[in-house]
């Protein structure tokens, strides 16, 4: 299983990740996000960051921002955080370099897994993973966990990132999902304040993944 430490903003805990071989660091850009990155670091210092899985986390961003940062960070993947709609996936693909992956993250919170499941099966083909996180007014970073046992009365088309609350102390439960994450997605509980992780904290909680 693979890891992803996201809202990253710090050149030297970033290559400290590298050296631990993280597989995706993800980099926000949405500017109500504490973890905002271009309060930190430019776009030019994100592209000289040598890495194959510099991810872009957007919230209702429009396309050309979108392809803009993407070109000038040199990113990888694009996260689509909020509400972006079939059209919107579709003019992204459509311009967005072929290389760059595209991952849509659904937002679960209350609903039946029906509910989920629709939501599910309307995502257009052209996104090439799923990332599931816990339901929050502003978009992600809560630190809460949802219950992991709606993804076993699903069917999930594609593969998918799990974030949400992911901690050391809950990392022994996701043996109880039948069909396992590709990746791991953490942020808030890894952190001394939002943007400076807690690099003892990530190294340790690595052969608990294992």
């Amino acid at each position: 299983m693979q890891l992803k430490v996201c809202g990253l903003t710090k050149l030297d805990q970033i290559q400290e990740l590298i050296d631990l071989k993280i597989d995706f660091l993800g980099f926000i850009f949405y500017n109500k996000s504490p973890r905002f990155v271009l309060n930190d670091l430019t776009l030019e210092q994100i592209s000289t960051i040598e890495h194959p899985g510099k991810v872009g986390v957007f919230v209702n961003e429009n396309v050309e921002r979108i392809i803009e940062i993407s070109e000038k960070a040199n990113l990888n993947f694009i996260q689509l955080h909020g509400d972006e709609n079939d059209d919107f996936i579709s003019e992204l693909r459509n311009k967005l370099n072929p290389e760059i992956k595209i991952v849509k993250v659904i937002r679960i919170g209350n609903q039946s897994p029906e509910e989920l499941q629709k939501t599910i099966n309307q995502q257009p083909t052209t996104i090439n993973y799923l990332l599931f996180d816990t339901d929050s007014k502003a978009f992600g970073g809560t630190g809460q966990t949802f219950d992991w046992n709606i993804l076993n009365e699903i069917e999930i088309p594609i593969p998918y990132i799990l974030s949400g609350g992911i901690s050391p102390e809950n990392i022994h439960q996701l043996k109880t999902i039948n069909l396992q994450p590709i990746a791991l997605d953490i942020n808030s509980k890894f952190e001394v304040e939002p943007g400076n992780k807690d690099l003892d904290k990530i190294k340790d909680f690595l052969p608990l993944m294992k």
